[in-house]
C-alpha cells in the first residue's frame, strides 16, 4: 500500500526520456516534462512534429496494475469514452522496462488544460458530471486482479490518509480545520458507508486529467480521458466525488455550482439515497486529502513544482467543499437529486390565531415585503427603514401583530450593483406585537424544552426543534412540556416587541446566515433550507406563503405554448417581476442591471408616468376622433422637439415602431406616386408586412436578402469599421455606390419613393455613420425626387446624449421621422412626424385611424415622458453617464485582445468583440456565452449585430455612475475569469 507518508518522483530527468524514446520505441524525439506528484511524464516531440507522452511509473505499480488500466482504456473506447491508446514498444509489449523502471508511451492528446481554464459555464460543469457517469458505466463490469490494490487515493481510507498526513501542514489553524472537516465528514459517511455499491473507478478523474475542446460555443469542453494511474476498486459514488470536488476552485465563492455536475452524473447513473448522502462528505475527505498530500509532497520532493503550483488550487477546493455546512450541502445535493426530504408534521395549536400568547389580542396583518408587494412601489423596497414602515403602517391600520412570514424573498432585503445576490429568504417568522401588557407564553407543540439566553426552544420526538426568541421573552426554567401548557411570559412594553419564531431540524440549529438581524439566506442555498427548516405558519393558524424561485415551472408553462418564432433570452431565464429605474429584480429578489431595456427610457416603476396612467384609466378611454385636448397638447410638444425650419409639423400617431415605420412607407409611397424603397443591408424596422420587407437584417432573418419583394431595393451598409469601406473618409464611397444604384433604379423606370435609414446604425450595434453619409444620401435621394425617412425609433428622444434625434448627429433633416419605444416608458406609443403635405397625400388612400395610437391613455402617458424627461434630466444623464460608460469599455480593449471598438454615442453603445482585430473575425460564440456568465453577475447585457458580435448597450437613460461602473467591472471580470 501507498501509505500516507507519500512518494519520491522516479529520478529520470529529460535526458533519460530521449533515451528512452530511441532504446525503447525506436524514435529520436526532444523530451519536455509534465507535471506530476508521484510518477514522471514527459512530452515527446519528434522531428516531423508527432508528439506523444511517455510515463515512467513510481515503483510501488505493480504489473497487474498496470495490465488493469490497459483494460480499462479498452472499456472506455468500447463505451465511446475518448481515451489516447497506449502504443506498444520496439517488442511489440506495452510496458517497457528502462533502468529498473516501467515505462509506457500514449497518445498526445490534443486540446487546452482544464485546471487552468477558470470559469467553466454550468453547461461545462454538467458534462464532466456525465463524463464520470460514463466512467462508471463503463467501467462496471470490468474485472481483473489489478483492480484490487491499496493506495492513499482509495476514498474507503481518505479519512485514515488525512489524519497521517496533516502533521505536514505548516499551518497549524489549516491543519485544525482539515483535521476537524475529515472528522465530520467521516462521521457523515460512517452512517452509510456499508451500502454504498463498490465496483472499478478511474479514482482521478479531475480536470486534471481530462483534456478540453473548444465547441462551437467557445467554451472549453471536457474532451479526453487521462492518467489511470489511480485505477481501483472503490465506491462508485467516489468517481462523482472526486470528479466535482476538482471543480470547486474554478468560482470558489460559489461551491455550490458544483450540484450542477452531481445533478447531471445521477442523470446518467442514478444514485441510491445512501450514495446521495455520501456524495459531500467524500467531496470534503477528498479537498482534505489533497491539501495534506500536497504539503506532505513539498515535504519530502521539495523540488516539485508540480505539486508547489497545485497547493492555492488544492487550498481553494478545501475552502470552497467547507464553506457550506456539511449538513446544508448535503441537503442540496438530495434537493437536486429529488430525493424526499423529511416533513414537519405541524400540530394545530389548540386555540385561535396566536393561541400561544394568549393575552395578545386584536387583529394580525401578514406583510407582504416580497418582490411584487404593492406597497413597495416607486422604490419604496429600497429604503433602509422599509420594513420598518411596513410594520409602522398596519399597527396604523389597526393590527396588533405584524408578522413577517418565512419563505417569501423579500425585495426589501435585495441589493443593488452587486455580482453576488444578497441573503433575500427567511427561513424564520418574525411576530411584531404592538405595544402592551405582558402576555402568557404557551407551548405551541409538545416536547422537552430548554432556555438559552433569551431563547426557548422546544425539541420534538420527531426529530424537528421550536425555537422561540426575544428579549422581552422571560420563560421558565426548561422541563418537558405539552402543547398549550406554559412555558414564561411575554413582558410589558411602550415598545413594539418582536418573537422570532423558527422551525428547524435538530441537526440544523446554529448553522443560519445572519444578514441585518434577521435569519436569511441565498437564494441559492434555499432549495437546502427548505428541507431543514418548516413554515411556523400552521402553528399560527395561518396558511403557509413559502415558496422557492418558480422560474423553472414557468419556463416550463411558456414553452408549452409559445410558438417555435417566439424568442427567449438566456439559457437559464431569471423570471423579472419588477423594475425600478435601470434594475430589473427577479422572483428571489435578485437585482440586475438593465442594459439593454431603452423602451423604458425613463426606467422601470416610474411613478409619474403610473400615475399619469392611473388617472386617465379613472377618468376617460376613447381615441382620436373625438376632440380632447391631450391629442393636440401631445402632438404640439413632439413638433416642438423637431430641428427649428424643419418643416416636420405634423403627426399621425400609431401604437409601436412597426407601425410607425408601415405608415411612413405608406405616406412616401402615396407623396410620390412611386413604390420603390431603398432601405440598407444589416437593418431592422419592424414585424408588419411592410415594415418587415424592409428589414435586411440576417440576425432576425437568415434569408432576409434573398426574400424582399420587388418593391425593395437593398443598398449597402455604411459601416465604417468593417464595412465594403473603412475608416475616415468611408463616406465617399458609400455615397458614390448609392449614386449607382439609385441611377440604376431610374434607368429600369423604378424611380425611387423613399430612402430608408436608422440615423445610428443600431442594429449593427450602435455604429456611428460615415461623417458625411446622411446628408449626402438624402441630398441625393432628393435630388431624384424621392423621400428621406430616418428611423428613430430606438436612437432618438434624448438617447444620444448631445442631441434629442439621432439625425441631428449628422446636421441631416429627413422628410419623415418614425419614432416609438421611448415615448411611452413602456405603454406602447408610436408615432410619424412630417411635413402636412406628405401627411395629406395619405387621403388619395383613404382614411386614417389607429384605435390605441392618439387615444386619451397613450397622450396622457406620452405627455408625462416628457415632463418626467425635462424633470429627471435624462438627456443630460445620457450624455455624461454614457460618456464615462464608453471610456470604460473602451479601456477593457487595452487588457483584453477580444474587445474591438466601442461603438455609439450617450447611452446607445455597442461593444464588438472580434478574435482577431485584424481580420475581424466576429466573435460571436464568445459574444453569447459572456451575455450568459453576465447575467450570472447581475448584468444584462445581449447581443446584436448580423454577426451577433457586438454587446448592445442601451439601458434606461436614468442609467448612474455607480451601475456604469459596476457594468464594466463585471465585464472586466469575466474576460479576465473566463466564460
Amino acid at each position: 500500500m501507498s501509505t500516507g507518508a507519500g512518494l519520491v518522483r522516479p529520478e529520470v530527468t529529460p535526458a533519460d526520456a530521449v533515451l528512452i524514446a530511441h532504446e525503447c520505441y525506436g524514435i529520436d524525439a526532444e523530451a519536455t516534462e509534465l507535471g506530476s506528484n508521484q510518477d514522471r511524464n514527459f512530452v515527446l516531440v519528434e522531428p516531423d512534429g508527432t508528439r506523444s507522452v511517455l510515463r515512467v511509473d513510481n515503483p510501488v505499480v505493480g504489473d497487474d496494475a498496470r495490465d488493469a488500466q490497459h483494460l480499462a482504456l479498452e472499456a472506455y473506447r468500447s463505451a465511446g469514452v475518448r481515451v489516447p491508446a497506449v502504443l506498444p514498444g520496439l517488442d511489440g509489449l506495452l510496458t517497457q522496462r528502462w533502468g529498473g523502471f516501467a515505462v509506457r508511451r500514449s497518445e498526445f492528446a490534443d486540446g487546452e488544460e482544464l485546471v487552468d481554464a477558470g470559469y467553466l459555464a454550468p453547461v461545462v460543469l454538467a458534462e464532466f458530471g456525465a463524463l464520470a457517469a460514463a466512467s462508471v458505466n463503463a467501467l462496471a463490469s470490468l474485472e481483473h486482479p489489478g483492480l484490487d490494490r491499496e493506495q492513499m487515493w482509495d476514498m474507503r481510507v481518505a479519512h485514515e490518509q488525512v489524519r497521517v498526513l496533516a502533521s505536514s501542514i505548516g499551518e497549524p489553524v489549516l491543519r485544525r480545520r482539515v483535521l476537524t472537516a475529515a472528522d465530520e465528514a467521516r462521521a457523515a459517511l460512517a452512517r452509510v458507508a456499508g451500502a454504498l455499491p463498490m465496483q472499478p473507478i478511474h479514482g482521478d478523474l479531475t480536470d486534471d486529467n481530462v483534456m478540453g475542446v473548444r465547441g462551437p460555443d467557445a467554451r472549453l469542453h471536457p474532451h479526453t480521458v487521462l492518467d489511470l494511474g489511480d485505477l481501483g476498486l472503490g465506491w462508485r459514488v467516489a468517481e462523482l466525488a472526486v470528479c466535482a470536488s476538482s471543480m470547486l476552485h474554478h468560482e470558489p465563492d460559489r461551491p455550490l455550482r458544483a450540484l450542477d455536475t452531481i445533478g447531471a452524473f445521477h442523470a446518467d447513473a442514478p444514485l441510491s439515497r445512501e450514495e446521495s448522502l455520501a456524495v459531500w462528505p467524500l467531496l470534503v475527505l477528498r479537498a482534505a486529502l489533497l491539501v495534506a498530500s500536497g504539503w506532505r509532497q513539498l515535504e519530502i520532493d521539495g523540488d516539485n513544482e508540480y505539486a508547489r503550483e497545485r497547493i492555492a488550487g488544492e487550498q481553494a477546493i478545501f475552502d470552497a467543499a467547507t464553506a457550506v455546512p456539511l449538513v446544508e450541502a448535503t441537503e442540496h445535493v438530495l434537493a437536486r437529486l429529488g430525493v424526499e426530504a423529511r416533513e414537519f408534521d405541524a400540530p394545530g395549536f389548540p386555540g385561535d390565531v396566536l393561541g400561544f400568547l394568549p393575552d395578545v389580542s386584536g387583529p394580525l396583518r401578514v406583510i407582504d415585503a416580497g418582490v411584487e408587494a404593492d406597497s413597495l412601489d416607486a422604490g419604496r423596497w429600497a429604503a433602509p427603514d422599509a420594513e420598518a414602515r411596513l410594520i409602522e403602517n398596519a399597527f396604523a391600520d389597526g393590527a396588533r401583530v405584524a408578522v413577517m412570514p418565512y419563505g417569501v424573498f423579500r425585495l426589501t432585503r435585495t441589493s443593488l450593483d452587486t455580482a453576488d445576490a444578497a441573503a433575500t429568504w427567511p427561513i424564520e417568522t418574525e411576530l411584531h406585537i404592538a405595544p402592551g401588557p405582558s402576555s402568557r407564553l404557551l407551548a405551541p407543540v409538545a416536547g422537552d424544552m430548554s432556555v438559552v439566553g433569551d431563547r426557548v426552544r422546544i425539541a420534538t420526538r420527531d426529530g424537528w426543534v421550536l425555537e422561540m426568541r426575544a428579549t422581552e421573552l422571560e420563560p421558565v426554567r426548561s422541563a418537558t412540556v405539552e402543547a398549550g401548557e406554559n412555558i414564561g411570559k411575554l413582558a410589558a412594553s411602550f415598545e413594539t416587541r418582536t418573537i422570532v419564531l423558527a422551525v428547524r431540524r435538530d441537526d440544523a440549529l446554529d448553522q443560519e446566515a445572519i444578514v441585518g438581524g434577521s435569519r436569511l439566506v441565498t437564494p441559492e442555498r434555499v432549495a437546502a433550507w427548505a428541507r431543514l427548516s418548516a413554515d411556523p405558519a400552521p402553528l399560527l393558524g395561518l396558511p403557509s406563503l413559502a415558496r422557492p424561485d418558480e422560474s423553472a415551472a414557468e419556463l416550463r408553462r411558456r414553452e408549452i405554448i409559445f410558438a417555435e418564432a417566439q424568442e427567449r433570452y438566456y439559457e437559464h431565464p431569471p423570471q423579472i417581476e419588477r423594475g425600478w429605474r435601470h434594475h430589473l429584480i427577479d422572483t428571489t429578489g435578485r437585482s440586475h442591471v438593465d442594459m439593454v431595456n431603452n423602451v423604458a427610457g425613463l426606467g422601470h416603476g416610474h411613478p409619474a408616468i403610473a400615475a399619469a396612467a392611473d388617472r386617465q384609466l379613472r377618468t376617460l378611454a376613447t381615441n382620436s376622433r373625438f376632440l380632447f385636448r391631450d391629442l393636440a397638447e401631445y402632438s404640439e410638444r413632439l413638433i416642438a422637439l423637431m430641428p427649428q425650419g424643419s418643416g416636420l409639423d405634423t403627426v399621425l400617431l400609431v401604437n409601436s415602431g412597426s407601425e410607425a415605420v408601415d405608415l411612413a412607407l405608406r405616406l412616401a409611397q402615396a407623396a410620390t406616386g412611386r413604390r420603390t424603397v431603398v432601405a440598407l443591408r444589416e437593418a431592422y424596422h419592424g414585424w408588419t408586412m411592410a415594415s418587415d420587407a424592409v428589414t435586411t437584417s440576417a440576425y432576425d432573418n437568415p434569408h432576409a436578402l434573398e426574400s424582399r419583394p420587388d418593391w425593395v431595393h437593398v443598398a449597402d451598409v455604411p459601416n465604417p469599421f468593417r464595412g465594403t469601406y473603412r475608416g475616415d473618409g468611408a463616406a465617399a464611397g458609400y455615397l458614390a455606390d448609392l449614386d449607382d444604384d439609385l441611377d440604376a433604379l431610374a434607368g429600369e423606370g423604378r424611380g425611387v419613393a423613399a430612402f430608408l435609414c436608422e440615423s445610428v446604425l443600431g442594429n449593427a450595434g450602435g455604429v456611428l455613420l460615415p461623417e458625411g453619409y446622411l446628408t449626402g444620401a438624402y441630398d441625393r435621394v432628393r435630388a431624384r425626387g424621392g423621400l428621406c425617412i430616418a428611423d428613430e425609433v430606438q436612437v432618438g428622444f434624448g438617447r444620444m446624449g448631445s442631441t434629442f434625434w439621432g439625425f441631428e448627429q449628422a446636421g441631416a433633416v429627413p422628410d419623415i421621422v418614425t419614432i416609438a419605444k421611448p415615448m411611452g416608458n413602456g405603454f406602447p406609443i408610436g408615432g410619424v412626424i412630417t411635413s402636412k403635405r406628405i401627411a395629406d397625400a395619405l387621403s388619395s388612400q383613404g382614411q386614417f385611424f389607429s384605435s390605441a395610437g392618439g387615444s386619451t391613455l397613450s397622450c396622457r402617458i406620452g405627455l408625462a415622458v416628457l415632463d418626467a424627461m425635462i424633470e429627471d434630466d435624462v438627456q443630460r444623464n445620457a450624455l455624461e453617464i454614457g460618456s464615462r460608460l464608453a471610456d470604460g469599455l473602451r479601456e477593457l480593449a487595452d487588457r483584453h485582445p477580444l474587445v474591438g471598438p466601442v461603438h455609439g454615442a450617450g447611452l446607445y453603445l455597442g461593444v464588438e468583440l472580434v478574435r482577431d482585430r485584424e481580420t475581424l473575425e466576429p466573435a460571436a460564440a464568445e459574444a453569447a456565452a459572456i451575455c450568459e456568465r453576465l447575467r450570472e453577475l447581475g448584468v444584462i447585457v445581449l447581443t446584436t449585430s448580423e454577426r451577433s458580435n457586438v454587446l448592445k448597450v442601451k439601458p434606461p437613460l436614468c442609467l448612474t455612475a455607480e451601475s456604469a461602473d459596476h457594468v464594466v467591472a463585471m465585464l472586466d471580470r469575466v474576460l479576465t475569469e473566463g466564460w
